[in-house]
């Protein structure tokens, strides 16, 4: 499961504004949603699912669709927490497993996405993809709890370490891997830039714009 916005300028990447700009920090918002469903896809590991925010209707959404095979869905109601509950409990009434993922780590491989698929298997209830900034940029889980979700503050330095603390409660066992970093600020982007997991061109347009642009 892949969670994203669509790319409406002013309303994505807002801390990079200053330096992209509003259209540019959506263009970028775009090239990192298609970046996860690509590595979504070539990691190979089942259904994937595209969590949509506000809801499916953007036309990006079905760029989405048609390009990466991701099947659709409207993230539900209230806040990360409960969209993350509720789309794990729609996953794990299906399915004996589930991987969740944003869009801001793009040096999120698909080896690790296989590394924490083998995780699961190996018998851990969680596997978990630490961020350096004190998130998360994966989570995947055999069963699920509210409590892993609930009065989490999202956003903050502390969502790892208070999600470890609840899988100890819960008894779980989880697997974590290495520790890796997410494109929010000035320097990320710049950080970004230097690591050539993307082309330089990072705000100048994505396939998206151009098939809009050719319409």
């Amino acid at each position: 499961m892949v969670f994203a916005k669509a790319p409406r300028p002013g309303e994505v990447k807002t801390r990079l504004i200053p330096l992209l700009g509003a259209d540019g920090a959506a263009a970028l918002h775009a090239r990192l949603v298609a970046h996860a469903l690509a590595t979504a896809r070539a990691a190979a590991l089942g259904r994937l699912e595209l969590h949509c925010a506000p809801d499916a209707t953007d036309p990006f959404f079905g760029f989405c669709r048609r390009h990466y095979g991701a099947v659709l869905a409207p993230q539900a109601e209230g806040g990360l927490g409960a969209r993350m509950a509720a789309a794990f409990a729609a996953a794990l009434a299906v399915y004996p497993r589930a991987l969740l993922i944003g869009t801001d780590c793009p040096a999120l491989g698909a080896r690790h996405l296989r590394e924490a698929e083998d995780a699961l298997l190996g018998g851990c209830d969680a596997v978990l993809g630490p961020a350096e900034d004190g998130g998360y940029v994966l989570i995947g889980l055999t069963r699920t709890d509210a409590r892993l979700y609930d009065g989490i503050a999202w956003g903050g330095d502390g969502v790892l370490a208070e999600t470890r603390t609840r899988l100890r409660a819960l008894g779980w066992r989880w697997h974590e891997l290495e520790t890796l970093w997410d494109v929010d600020r000035p320097d990320d982007y710049e950080r970004l830039l230097k690591s050539g997991i993307l082309d330089a061109k990072l705000a100048a347009g994505t396939q998206f714009e151009r098939e809009k642009e050719s319409q």
